[in-house]
């Protein structure tokens, strides 16, 4: 849909909207981008071609060619696919609704009112084409069409189309799978109107939650460009070299600031085929020595071959022989035990602080790591510097384009200047390297990084002299806002933050942002200093995950130590936080993102609102550990539940009480911020962020909207429960799991400890109670279960193993 709006100067300013897209394709990759515009609440058609034969099932049936579940049949079969797949493509199975299927023969009409056309078919020119001359006549003029492709010139697609439709056309190259990684890169064609290109890049940003980089028509765009590069000079200088498959993963990973897939693993996920499709589309298009570069090795052909094409094969460069993970020998092709290498330098590298100072260590290394590393890191850092104005306008969108497509923490040029730019350029020099001149430039200059840090403020290299690098104002990083603007208090588990504007946030900076005294004493302080001197309270973080809960090495230490009492103290001093949270005069809004389980959700549940990441894995998982949640978890999320009913409506408290009681006995844990919010979690007041970099400010806004709205605490009010008849109700449930020996004894222990609760206690049913005196039986609950040795046991478990024990 496009609008056109009055800009106040006398002309017209032409914007533009999605409200229906469509996707053309219905691959792994086509049905996945179907799945995420659905998941941001976008109705899409998914279309595919017309089956040429029947399936044996189909024959069975009677049906012929013509029939319309035979002639959809791919897109339909996509659709079920999609409730299949791990990890889930779609945030909620209801998403599915928003997708309509049909074919690319009989269904074309129906392109005719969406504003946003994506191809995703075969990886063929003459194919898409095809398809281009077809969707000229159909689709309406300022129609938005975008294409896929991976590496298929943009230009050389777009030609022969209308004027509308090249103005209108451009690459949107998502990465797989499409709800999970964060690169989008889009690239213009020279006919691409320029307010076109600035639309998807924002509406890429906002609306689909992507790190968007704008790039340039060239062989496999950026990161492919140089993702395929390094892993193809990392597979020559392992056989040049020789190391082992297991040797090289063992370096390759997060050492190095890499995903834990490293160099092989990643290979055989990605999928050998694949990988070599994408590596001839560089070689086809090259010459010379980088050519040479993107011809894949010949094992790699002989593996393809053989059909040894990675973990969809079940076999690649690594096999899963019962429990045992093994490498391929590739001068034998025999699959033996994986090797790491063991070297003094890896050992060095983790006694140093920050990833630069590891990654330093490790390539300037004497050793069989230092030799591997700074062999493959010395080429691909010039390639990616001879390539800066070809395959993108500067270094940020080369550097961004590898941490959000293939998972780097640092990008080329961050970490050229981790290993020190003059120094490596001295040594590739010696090398015999040649440098590229964009390198020369900077040196010449006398600067000898290509970033560098002024007040908070990130400044880049541009050939020239320094530029700042441009933020999106939504993007906040506590870091970097932090050295700007300092902190109003802290201590060792979580700082008090101003985050402008009136709002302050409270960020937890404990070991997994696990909740011990020192975050609850900042708790009351933040809660406290707000009510005082501000609009209102955002709590967030930008660690690895929200917060995982309570620090329970320390419940664990005291309960072995029959330190009841201390316990019993920290555990009154966690609830009556989470009530100073939920009664605080000024709104406070939780922000989490990742894992929020225990007492993470705990932390949110009684907040005046949430703004959630989308993907937010968000649980009461206390059962796990042999216990139940203690911080208010329960009360909370039964009153949660009570108050998503329609006003007015005849509550049923013991259909409410069985559902929490089922979410929390079996610590069921959010796949999504959606799924939170289907589990009672999130209520309809509450807000998803999809794109993750924006949560922080999402939440600010949302604080800001409270205040400004005249926020009111919630009245304190007594909670209808249902009492003893409810608690048999619950326990004859939890009997009947466990005589059909679906729970442990253990369990059964743990589930009459919920009911009581839950329930609350021996009163009748309906009687409505203090939030106190459920918080009293919550803690008595929970300290009786921690003195249990099962409990501890489980305790024990979860520290050690990182899962949970069942005894």
């Amino acid at each position: 849909m496009n609008e056109y709006s009055f800009n106040g100067e006398g002309a017209f300013h032409l914007s533009y909207q999605i409200n229906k897209a469509a996707v053309l394709g219905s691959g792994v990759m086509g049905s996945g981008i179907a799945a995420h515009l659905a998941n941001i609440g976008i109705p899409v058609v998914l279309l595919d071609i017309v089956p040429r034969e029947l399936t044996a099932d189909e024959e069975k049936k009677g049906l012929t060619l013509s029939d319309k579940s035979v002639r959809n049949r791919f897109a339909e079969g996509a659709l079920q696919k999609l409730l299949k797949q791990k990890p889930a493509p779609l945030t909620s199975k209801s998403n599915l609704s928003l997708i309509t299927t049909g074919n690319l023969e009989d269904d074309l009409e129906k392109l005719k009112d969406v504003d946003w056309i994506i191809e995703v078919v075969v990886e063929r020119l003459n194919v898409k084409k095809e398809l281009f001359s077809k969707l000229d006549f159909v689709r309406k003029e300022g129609t938005i069409i975008s294409s896929n492709t991976s590496g298929i010139s943009i230009e050389a697609m777009a030609e022969g189309r209308s004027e509308d439709f090249r103005k209108h056309f451009l690459g949107t190259h998502f990465f797989n799978p499409p709800r999970y990684l964060k690169l989008l890169e889009v690239i213009p064609a020279s006919s691409t109107l320029p307010e076109v290109v600035d639309f998807m890049v924002t509406f890429g940003e906002d609306r689909l939650g992507k790190g968007v980089v704008l790039a340039k028509d060239t062989p496999n765009f950026i990161a492919n460009r140089i993702g395929t590069y390094g892993l193809l000079v990392t597979l020559r200088e392992m056989t040049t070299r020789g190391y082992s498959v297991g040797e090289v993963d063992s370096v390759t990973g997060p050492l190095i600031g890499r995903p834990k897939s490293a160099t092989f693993r990643t290979l055989d996920v990605v999928g050998l085929d694949t990988f070599a499709h994408v590596a001839k589309n560089v070689y086809d298009q090259t010459e010379g020595e980088e050519r040479e570069i993107f011809d894949v090795p010949d094992y790699l052909r002989k593996m393809i071959e053989n059909g040894w094409l990675g973990s969809k094969s079940g076999q690649g460069f690594f096999q899963k022989k019962d429990k045992d993970i093994l490498e391929l020998n590739l001068e034998t092709f025999e699959y033996e035990p994986v090797k790491k290498l063991k070297t003094p330098s890896i050992e060095m590298a983790k006694q140093q602080k920050g990833l630069a100072a590891k990654v330093k260590s490790l390539v300037h290394a004497k050793d069989r790591t230092g030799e591997l590393l700074w062999s493959i890191l010395s080429p691909t850092l010039r390639y990616s510097a001879q390539l800066n104005g070809v395959i993108a306008d500067s270094i940020v969108e080369i550097d961004r384009a590898m941490k959000w497509g293939f998972g780097w923490e640092q990008g080329p040029f961050e970490v050229w200047d981790a290993i020190g730019v003059k120094e490596s350029v001295e040594r590739m020099k010696a090398e015999g390297a040649e440098i590229p001149a964009f390198v020369e430039s900077l040196l010449a200059k006398g600067y000898e990084s290509f970033y560098k840090e002024v007040d908070g403020d990130v400044y880049f290299f541009d050939g020239e002299d320094y530029k700042p690098v441009s933020v999106n104002e939504k993007v906040i990083d506590l870091k970097r806002w932090k050295k700007k603007h300092g902190v109003i208090k802290k201590n060792s588990g979580a700082s008090l933050v101003d985050l402008g504007d009136g709002v302050a946030l409270l960020e937890f900076h404990s070991k997994s942002n696990a909740i011990g005294l020192d975050i609850i004493q900042m708790i009351n302080f933040a809660v406290e200093e707000v009510e005082k001197n501000y609009k209102g309270l955002v709590i967030g973080n930008q660690g690895r995950n929200f917060c995982v809960g309570a620090n329970l090495g320390m419940i664990l230490m005291e309960a072995q130590d029959d330190n009841i009492f201390e316990l019993d103290y920290t555990i009154k001093a966690f609830q009556n936080a989470m009530m100073k949270i939920k009664y605080s005069r000024k709104p406070v809004v939780a922000a989490p993102f990742g894992m929020a389980l225990g007492g993470g959700a705990e932390v949110c549940l009684p907040a005046a609102h949430i703004q959630a990441s989308m993907e937010t894995y968000m649980g009461l998982v206390e059962a796990g550990v042999g216990l139940i949640p203690g911080g208010g978890g329960n009360k909370e999320l039964y009153m949660k539940h009570l108050k998503g009913l329609p006003h007015g409506v005849q509550v049923d408290y013991q259909f409410v009480a069985n559902k929490v009681f089922e979410t929390i006995a079996m610590a069921k844990v959010s796949t999504s911020a959606e799924e939170a919010r289907e589990n009672n979690f999130l209520n309809f007041a509450d807000a998803v962020s999809v794109n993750s970099d924006h949560l922080l400010y999402d939440a600010k806004q949302a604080a800001l909207r409270l205040y400004e709205g005249g926020y009111q605490p919630p009245k304190r009010e007594k909670v209808p429960v249902t009492g003893e008849s409810g608690y048999a109700t619950l326990l004859l449930a939890a009997e009947g799991m466990f005589l059909s020996g679906y729970i442990s004894e253990h369990d059964l222990k743990i589930a009459k400890k919920l009911a009581y609760v839950l329930s609350g206690g021996k009163v009748p049913y309906g009687t409505a109670v203090d939030e106190q005196y459920l918080l009293d039986l919550e803690r008595e609950a929970f300290l009786s279960l921690v003195a249990e040795p099962k409990s501890q046991q489980r305790m024990q478990y979860m520290l050690m193993k990182g899962k949970p024990l069942r005894n």
